[in-house]
């Protein structure tokens, strides 16, 4: 047995690897001093056989198979002509190399046909995010069907007794539920193509002792396995196994020839509070993920046509709204659906992308050199990996839909899903895009995926991501937006191509505290779309002050979504102060550490953000508190010992302003130390509902 470790600037993994044997990781925890006696680690962590085990207890560890008694799903489900394949994978090398573990598993098979090769790679990136996935070769031309490769197959360590999952709908996603690791475990699934609105593949594992977590997520845009079993029987010490892999269509992987199938990668990393984590996951993306991200200027507030006139689109209405847009300080302003072919609603003309003569006469060119003589940028919307069957495109080809030939081709929102697998199909798209961008100075697209992809069918997936990645390297300084009815198809796979991402349809400003507040958990809010919707709702039918809608907003990457022409004049100049304060804030917004709030009064939403020597936050109070005098906000990340100027931004909200103790105190500024901020707080008028405070700091010089 020989023991290898990998390191990280903080945490450290130690796996024992038998040649002709198992591999298992043996810890993951803090980073451990170079000079820890590894064997001496493992030993310590031994158990010894109990009584309803076989001989030869089995142990899961990095590759879980059903051989030798261990009774959990399989890291691997191969089929020969439909007979489920039982495999036995030995540990036949492996190597350590710049910080990389790579192991080679072998299975020669009781007969040469089914010689396979399975290597897995671990790894630890610059910002502390461990990274695994695996590959599999067929070295024989004999055809296997490969049902089930998991990317990550993690021994979990047995301090994390907790999980925290993800559910949800759409216009409802990301609900947060804490449970015990119960010995049925955990198994989630998608179907719909697409991650879906629930968020299972993002899961975090917690130490109620301690406090510290275990943050995990699949990086695919497409459908994934998630689950964590027990196998109480045949386990040596009753850990559980979690496994993460991608769902692929049916006979999607065939093996013949020489072919090489690789997972999509699986991504975790240890903290030691949520807190900690949020900041792990931001620094991951601003870092590894987001493309070219040092080179973003400031996030440019959006205004999206969509709520403000829906397919009710005319030249003069769009050059109106824009007048508009500009007058409010709106930085970019986004024609949404209905601009192209015949869309005058949403049963037709998806796949003509051409713009539509009816509304544009003379093209985009008059409505785009409008919008720039306001000074602002254009962006436009897009779906386009669906097709209407009232459509040009579906009547010349209507073969290019997901279809099973002599069955009905049942549609979703008026629509059909194309192949996305088809070389033709990434052909005909990339064509219309490149054209649309080429022709006229675009400078964002949004993105939209509406529908299901059913009835399944192999390479979906892979060929959006194909398109995607050929456009960006056609037009690499148009910005991209991954939305999918809202927060549908969202993970770090996506977020290597996009700039931005939309985590709902909903904009009723006290659902989307709480869906944002789980979008960062992992994602920064400079990728999060958070705009501020009308009143009434859409959705909700709620009605919302705007001081309010427009503090919500300020924490992501702004925008409107609705028409500045139904406001009232108060709530122009409110928003437009709003806007405002966003130009201002959004340099710290939008590269600082972002820390949620705790208060003891449940419907008190609060955080915060601190980069160097300033900071905001912000306190929203969702309900009507159960006590006038709410408790302090505290606030999180600052320096004990330094000393803090806190003011209360204005405009501040109406009501609640009247029960502010000393106003013209904190009109002037406070001074207040990093310790007194964090341990005593700031006593702030939150009692009414829908009412929201931001408070800025700065650290002053000693």
């Amino acid at each position: 047995m020989e023991h290898v470790r990998l390191d990280g600037e903080a945490i450290t993994l130690v796996f024992a690897l038998e040649h002709g044997g198992t591999a298992d990781l043996v810890y993951c925890g803090a980073r451990l001093p170079m000079g820890e006696d590894l064997a001496a680690l493992a030993a310590a962590s031994a158990r010894g056989r109990h009584e309803s085990q076989p001989d030869a207890p089995p142990r899961p560890g990095l590759l879980p198979e059903r051989k030798n008694g261990w009774s959990g799903t399989p890291a691997i489900l191969l089929r020969d002509e439909g007979q489920l394949l039982d495999t036995d994978f030995r540990l036949a090398r492996w190597k350590l190399d710049e910080g990389a573990l790579v192991l080679t598993w072998h299975d020669p098979g009781h007969d040469p046909a089914h010689e396979l090769e399975v290597e897995q790679c671990w790894w630890i990136s610059d910002a502390g995010m461990v990274h695994a996935h695996a590959a599999m070769v067929h070295y024989t031309r004999r055809r296997l069907v490969l049902e089930r490769l998991s990317a990550l197959a993690l021994p979990v360590p047995a301090r994390f007794t907790h999980m925290i999952g993800f559910s949800g709908r759409w216009a409802s996603e990301m609900h947060e539920t804490r449970r015990p690791l119960a010995p049925d475990g955990f198994a989630r699934q998608s179907g719909a193509g697409k991650p879906g609105f629930g968020g299972g593949n993002w899961l975090i594992l917690e130490d109620p002792a301690s406090g510290e977590v275990l943050g995990l997520h699949l990086a695919w845009s497409g459908d994934y396995d998630t689950r964590i079993e027990y196998d109480s029987q045949g386990t040596a010490d009753g850990r559980a196994v979690l496994q993460m892999a991608a769902v692929t269509g049916d006979g999607e992987i065939n093996f013949s020839g020489y072919p090489h199938h690789q997972t999509p990668s699986a991504q975790f990393t240890l903290a030691p509070n949520r807190n900690a984590l949020a900041q792990a996951f931001h620094r991951h993306l601003r870092a590894e993920v987001l493309p070219k991200r040092a080179t973003w200027g400031p996030r440019k507030v959006h205004l999206n046509s969509w709520e403000a006139l829906g397919f009710g689109l005319s030249e003069p209405k769009l050059i109106a709204l824009a007048d508009s847009a500009a007058e409010l300080g709106v930085e970019r302003f986004v024609l949404d659906d209905g601009w192209f072919g015949g869309r005058r609603n949403d049963r037709s003309s998806l796949g003509d992308w051409q713009v539509s003569p009816d509304i544009f006469p003379n093209g985009l060119g008059p409505l785009i050199a409008h919008v720039h003589a306001l000074g602002m940028d254009f962006g436009l919307w897009v779906e386009p990996e669906m097709v209407s069957p009232d459509s040009d495109l579906y009547r010349a080809h209507p073969d290019w839909c997901l279809h099973h030939e002599g069955r009905e081709r049942p549609t979703m929102r008026g629509q059909l899903a194309l192949d996305m697998a088809r070389a033709e199909v990434r052909d005909y798209l990339f064509a219309r895009l490149d054209a649309l961008l080429r022709e006229n100075p675009i400078a964002y697209l949004k993105w939209d995926h509406n529908r299901d992809l059913f009835p399944s069918a192999s390479g979906q997936t892979q060929g959006f991501y194909d398109l995607v990645d050929r456009l960006r390297s056609a037009h690499p300084h148009v910005e991209i937006e991954s939305c999918a009815s809202g927060g549908g198809r969202i993970d770090l796979r996506i977020l290597g191509y996009v700039q931005r991402v939309w985590p709902s349809d909903n904009n009723d400003h006290l659902e989307r505290m709480r869906i944002m507040r789980a979008w960062s958990q992992f994602l920064p809010l400079e990728v999060l779309g958070n705009h501020v919707g009308p009143s009434p709702n859409p959705i909700t039918g709620r009605q919302t002050a705007m001081d309010f809608r427009a503090k919500v907003a300020l924490f992501g990457h702004m925008g409107i979504e609705a028409d500045p022409g139904a406001m009232s004049e108060v709530e122009r100049q409110v928003l437009a102060a709003h806007i405002a304060l966003y130009k201002t804030w959004r340099g710290v917004l939008h590269t600082g550490d972002r820390f949620a709030l705790d208060h003891p009064d449940a419907g008190v939403f609060a955080q915060m953000v601190v980069r160097d020597d300033t900071a905001l936050a912000v306190a929203a109070q969702t309900g009507f508190s159960p006590v006038f005098d709410a408790a302090p906000l505290r606030l999180k990340g600052l320096e004990p010992q330094a000393l803090y100027r806190v003011t209360l931004p204005r405009p501040w909200p109406g009501k609640a302003a009247l029960y502010l103790g000393d106003w013209q105190a904190w009109e002037a500024g406070l001074t207040l130390s990093g310790a007194a901020l964090m341990q005593h707080g700031l006593a702030l008028p939150l009692t009414h509902p829908e009412t929201a405070w931001l408070v800025a700091l700065e650290r002053l010089p000693q």
